[in-house]
């Protein structure tokens, strides 16, 4: 099995609980599609993946950071078309007030066209940025 087929089995098991859940201890919070906002190369720096792009806004110190790095670095290695963008949030305070980040991480799903799909802060399970994939694709 490819990793593209492996990515679609979680996918279709993630999407029948949901995508991106909301934990009950607050450190993941989400939000959904966001049409106003488009982002593109001129604002993150490099160009949009194919099909989808993980924008991360860490911080230098930020261990849960770190973690997601590791996490959306290994899922867009598997997937085609996806790409992993990491800013420094203390490098760009003009993006991140624009898009009213308030803390690290936090990760933006991107469509193909630079639309925000899912926003979620803290650091998210793999098989949520799969769901979370999905939901970009479909859109």
């Amino acid at each position: 099995m490819t990793g593209f087929m492996v990515c679609m089995a979680v996918l279709a098991a993630a999407s029948v609980f949901g995508v991106w859940h909301q934990r009950r201890n607050g450190r993941l919070t989400v939000r959904e599609r966001d049409d106003t906002a488009r982002l593109g190369a001129a604002e993150i720096g490099v160009e949009l993946g194919e099909r989808v792009t993980l924008l991360q806004f860490s911080s230098a110190f930020c261990q849960p950071c770190r973690a997601t790095r590791r996490t959306l670095t290994e899922i867009a290695g598997m997937v085609e078309g996806v790409t992993h963008v990491e800013i420094d949030a203390e490098a760009h305070l003009d993006l991140v007030r624009n898009l009213n980040i308030l803390r690290t991480p936090t990760v933006l799903v991107l469509d193909a066209e630079g639309a925000i799909v899912r926003r979620a802060s803290g650091q998210p399970r793999k098989a949520d940025v799969i769901a979370a994939l999905g939901a970009a694709v479909r859109d």
